[in-house]
């Protein structure tokens, strides 16, 4: 599994006009599902999302966590981050899984990850308007099978 995460002061995900997902302070995470991915990935993916320390601390150091700073996720479904674009201008999503087991592995991520942290989401498969405030900027890409 691959995420894309992004530290924000607030964002929503729309759906057909209508909010189905909103955060202030936290996460924005845009999730790839691989056809090799597992539970156990979904596991890693979570745990390293939620412990990532990359909010600041009282000395202006990113030394905090989500869980520490108390703050929400947005997660959202998108195969696109299992785009190949390095050969040809189209990239390639055969490395993404079928849609019956993305969804089944993202709606265990969002099972976990609600355990322990408030969570919000988009609807899985719906094309979708996300609107965030990135604070830092900072952004951070994860991969549970560790290529980058």
């Amino acid at each position: 599994m691959r995420a894309v995460v992004q530290r924000v002061n607030r964002a929503s995900v729309l759906v057909d006009g209508k909010v189905t997902g909103k955060i202030d302070k936290g996460l924005l995470v845009l999730v790839g599902v691989g056809r090799e991915d597992s539970r156990k990935d979904a596991e890693w993916l979570v745990d390293k999302t939620l412990n990532l320390r990359i909010f600041e601390d009282e000395n202006g150091k990113m030394n905090l966590s989500l869980i520490d700073v108390s703050g929400a996720l947005l997660a959202i479904s998108q195969f696109t981050i299992m785009g190949d674009a390095r050969k040809g201008r189209r990239p390639s999503f055969t490395d993404a899984a079928e849609p019956e087991v993305a969804m089944d592995l993202f709606n265990y991520f969002l099972q976990t990850a609600s355990k322990t942290v408030k969570v919000e989401t988009g609807v899985f498969q719906a094309h979708m308007n996300v609107e965030l405030v990135n604070s830092g900027p900072v952004t951070i890409l994860l991969d549970s099978k560790r290529v980058f």
